[in-house]
């Protein structure tokens, strides 16, 4: 075995044999993967803090919505189809917001209500809780 390596070796050596080796070829293959799992696990975080920067950014947009449609229907309760525009009266904001299985936004008797919990696998039929602000969404993964 020695001597077909040495063999081998003086061939490629020479310019007879071009390419490369098997072994080389798998320590590429290892190597490319570690970088792929340490580029895979450092990208991991940055999905979860877009998720909860969504969910503060369309939270505001529809508290902003809510306010502008009471101040101009004083005495009217909002429901999301006034703020989309699907009656008369709206549109105040182009479509409802919703990133499941993040986080998802309902009008209960004209309060604004978001559900994030459980963590990363919100349905519609999760327990929604009273928007107050960016800190609602601190639960969204």
């Amino acid at each position: 075995m020695i001597s077909t390596y040495q063999r081998l070796k003086r061939r490629r050596d020479a310019g007879e044999i071009s390419g490369f080796t098997l072994i080389e070829l798998l320590i590429v293959i290892v190597v490319l993967g570690i970088l792929a799992a340490v580029v895979i696990f450092a990208l991991g975080g940055i999905t979860g803090k877009s998720a909860v920067a969504a969910c503060q950014a369309d939270g505001a947009t529809v508290s902003t919505a809510i306010s502008a449609f009471n101040a101009q229907n004083p005495g009217t309760t909002v429901t999301e189809t006034l703020l989309t525009g699907s009656t008369d009266g709206g549109p105040y904001i182009q479509s409802w917001p919703s990133n499941l299985p993040h986080y998802i936004f309902t009008i209960n008797a004209g309060v604004l209500q978001v559900a994030t919990l459980p963590a990363g696998n919100v349905t519609s039929g999760s327990t929604f809780a009273n928007y107050t602000g960016p800190s609602s969404c601190s639960a969204v993964q």
